[in-house]
């Protein structure tokens, strides 16, 4: 069975200001491209497809397009979380657009955590989705008062798919959570709404999964088993993502329920890019720019208002200056 893992498209997000619905569009397109090119049996969105509860219209109507072309174009199960950006009502509503074959969207918790069930050449393959939910919910849903913080969600979420799952099948989870270990990002919200709450969860939480398809941290990266693993946001959202590689991971899940991942790299739009020197000697080398660009300025006395002295076809409007 071959995958295809993506995750956080914070679709509507902003970059200091600046609109990201083009280089979304970009992005978005790659993807499909890619669908089309690997031929995978599961596409997997592993939550913050969008970047607010409440997203613009622009936002709804490309996820709408995406799901709408997947889903015409191929025959892959769709399968897609809610993340801590999203509105869990919102994201299952949406679950409609992924009608007409395998699919399973999920945006509210529910307490009996049912799989899709998918076979291939081999058998069955179970894949659990398990959507982010804050602490309140999940101790409403699941009747538990014990659940305190988000590992707790998670550990009771599993418990529940576990139920499901035959011994001996295959079994893929995907999950919005922040696991021990991991590399983080400037653009990442934590998880829990309590001061000095407990935001991770074991990598072992995980144990009998073949694979665990993440959403939340945008750094591509295996954590505890390479078969626990994020995709990664599409985009850089932060300076501090500067340089880093985007991708979308394939994963050829086995007989034997190995997993084997491939990162397919993402080409972006625009990069996202720092440049350092005096102001007049940035301005001297005449560089025309449409990437998003930090200016580290050196000067030895602090520059009053540089952007002024920016001529528009620098385009270094698109910049956050440090001095």
């Amino acid at each position: 069975m071959r995958i295809l893992h993506t995750s956080d498209w914070h679709l509507g997000r902003q970059f200091h200001g600046l609109s990201l619905d083009d280089d979304h569009e970009h992005i978005l397109v790659q993807i499909l491209a890619m669908i089309d090119d690997a031929r995978p049996d599961v596409v997997i969105i592993a939550g913050d497809i969008f970047d607010r509860a409440n997203p613009p219209q622009s936002a709804i109507t490309r996820l709408s397009q995406f799901l709408t072309t997947v889903r015409a174009a191929s025959d892959a199960a769709i399968v897609m979380i809610a993340g801590n950006h999203d509105s869990a009502a919102q994201i299952g509503a949406m679950g409609v657009l992924a009608d007409g074959g395998d699919a399973i969207v999920r945006g509210p918790l529910d307490e009996d955590e049912r799989p899709l069930v998918i076979p291939d050449d081999h058998g069955p393959v179970a894949i659990s989705a398990l959507p982010f939910a804050f602490e309140y919910a999940a101790r409403l849903c699941f009747e538990d008062d014990a659940i305190a913080c988000p590992a707790d969600v998670i550990r009771a979420q599993l418990a529940s798919a576990r139920k499901h799952v035959a011994e001996g099948m295959r079994w893929i989870v995907v999950a919005h959570a922040f696991v021990d270990g991991a590399a983080t990002s400037e653009s990442e919200r934590p998880l829990t709404r309590m001061v000095g709450g407990i935001e991770t969860v074991s990598a072992g939480a995980f144990e009998g999964a073949h694979y665990v398809a993440l959403g939340h941290l945008h750094r591509p990266q295996p954590v505890g088993q390479h078969y626990i693993r994020y995709s990664g946001a599409p985009l850089a959202f932060g300076f501090d993502e500067e340089g880093q590689q985007k991708s979308v991971s394939l994963i050829d899940l086995a007989a034997d329920g190995t997993a084997t991942v491939t990162e397919v790299a993402l080409k972006p739009l625009r990069q996202v890019r720092t440049i350092r020197g005096k102001l007049l000697e940035l301005l001297a080398a005449g560089e025309v720019s449409n990437d998003i660009v930090r200016v580290v300025l050196t000067d030895d006395t602090p520059q009053i208002d540089p952007m002024k002295s920016v001529p528009r076809q620098h385009q270094w409007h698109r910049f956050e200056v440090v001095i």
